[in-house]
């Protein structure tokens, strides 16, 4: 038989049955490098090429006014958590904590969920709970009469909402955009979340203010937040529905879950995100908490000021996510070297002298962290296969958002112990200590894999792995199947 020159995109493709798991004999390892397409037509900058597409600008817009309020609100329900009498550090932990739970919980079964649905429809319908959550809250607070426990409550319906919303957005960016455009999108998606964060805390700041700095003044911001929803949920229906990319929703499918994960576990490059945006995000980016915390137990500053400390931050996320729209390559360096920065930047800013200096080195802390989950994210979803991105996703949005409840309640409870300048102290060294580990464990993994003879019967290990594992992967779909149905 002729001999023909390896072609593994095309091999994997060949093993894989229409529609189901990847091909567990797949190669393991693909290089993690992104090369966005050239523009075409030279009317539109590459660095905003996606705007090109109607569906995609509806959605962007909607999704700036959106963000303003849902920033209005972060600072507004921090300010509510503290002007409860006997609050402090760790109640604003576990505020944050409970906001973030239930995407370590349900995230997977959210993933299967964004699947089986049009995604359109799913973030109308996410959209709606998350504003009626802010409606409560805002009303309660407005009225006088918000506690503790009101906050905890809402706080946890809120994340359930914005549990099943993550995949679903994630995943819909490519059907607004096509995959030629999806790494130009998520910086753009970014750009706009920065946006309203640069925004948003100092409008709330200046209205916490302005209303008496109170409770009530909390419950009014709070409201503003929940009619700003209205804004991405009319631009989700006013979508040309014929224009999107959308994939007939999967029927069910067995071993799904299982699938993705031992996917993950064959990629070394692909488990070192993992880990590093681990680390930054449940121990570094708990800014809700050391930003409050600095601006009233450090500098003894008020609503205003603590607003401004958001904002100057979102002015570097804003800066780096529009340089990550006009990079043309990304490569692996960039995380790693942007998650030591931000690392140092935390233990630095943790020991600032002034409010002043602090202000001063909040804008490259933005700056450093979003350069980290931006390239993170979109190496990780244009290196995937095709078929295996969407778990992929679900387990990032997993480990970067689910990691939230663990390290909030800590970052808090130092706060509340050793004061507020350890907890950027600690959380910086934190990150230092997960860049060291996922470079470690990458190299660990690289040399393993390496070192294991590539040959025929490393194929039919992996396919003898597949058939033990299919009893398990039943049981799994068998267990996840009554939440997908409901």
């Amino acid at each position: 038989m002729a001999r023909t020159p390896p072609r593994r995109p095309h091999r994997r493709r060949a093993r894989r049955a229409p529609g189901g798991p990847a091909d567990p004999a797949a190669p393991r390892r693909r290089r993690l490098t992104t090369r966005p397409p050239p523009v075409e037509g030279g009317t539109t900058s590459p660095r905003f090429r996606s705007l090109s597409h109607p569906n995609y600008r509806l959605y962007f817009a909607g999704s700036v006014v959106s963000n303003t309020g849902t920033w209005m609100q972060r600072v507004a329900q921090d300010w509510l958590v503290l002007t409860i009498p006997g609050n402090g550090g760790t109640a604003l932990g576990i505020t944050t904590g409970l906001q973030f739970l239930p995407v370590l919980l349900l995230s997977p079964y959210a993933g299967v969920v964004a699947d089986r649905l049009p995604k359109r429809v799913l973030l109308q319908v996410t959209q709606a709970v998350m504003a009626l959550a802010a409606l409560a809250l805002g009303v309660i607070a407005a009225l006088g009469v918000a506690q503790t426990w009101h906050v905890y409550l809402l706080a946890l319906v809120f994340g359930v909402g914005s549990a099943f919303d993550a995949p679903a957005r994630q995943a819909f960016v490519s059907e607004m955009v096509g995959p030629d455009d999806v790494a130009n999108a998520v910086s753009l998606n970014s750009a706009a979340f920065n946006t309203a964060r640069l925004v948003g805390p100092g409008i709330a700041g200046l209205l916490i203010g302005a209303f008496g700095g109170g409770m009530r003044a909390t419950g009014w911001v709070i409201l503003v937040n929940a009619v700003s929803y209205l804004a991405v949920i009319g631009q989700l229906r006013r979508m040309d529905v014929d224009a999107l990319h959308s994939p007939r929703p999967a029927g069910r499918q067995p071993g799904m879950l299982r699938a993705g994960v031992r996917y993950l576990r064959t990629q070394p490059t692909m488990l070192m995100i993992l880990v590093l945006v681990f680390f930054v995000g449940t121990f570094g980016m708990n800014f809700q908490i050391t930003s409050a915390l600095m601006a009233t137990d450090v500098f003894g500053k008020g609503a205003e000021e603590y607003g401004v400390l958001g904002s100057v931050l979102a002015v570097g996320s804003l800066t780096g996510a529009l340089l990550a729209a006009g990079r043309t390559r990304i490569r692996l360096r960039l995380p790693i070297l942007a998650a030591a920065a931000f690392g140092v930047l935390e233990v630095v800013a943790g020991l600032a002298p002034s409010y002043l200096t602090f202000v001063l080195l909040c804008p490259l802390l933005g700056l450093s962290v979003i350069t980290v989950m931006n390239s993170c994210n979109a190496l990780l979803q244009t290196s995937a296969d095709p078929l295996m991105r969407g778990r992929v996703m679900a387990i990032y949005m997993t480990i970067i958002m689910g990691g939230t409840p663990l390290g909030a309640p800590l970052i808090g409870w130092i706060g509340q112990a050793f004061g507020a300048r350890w907890t950027l102290v600690v959380g910086g060294a934190l990150v230092l200590v997960g860049v060291l580990a996922a470079v470690a464990l990458h190299r660990t993994l690289t040399r393993a894999d390496d070192a294991r003879p590539a040959s025929a019967d490393d194929a039919g290990a992996h396919g003898a792995e597949h058939g033990v594992a299919q009893g398990v992967e039943q049981g799994v779909e068998r267990a996840l199947e009554p939440a997908v149905k409901r």
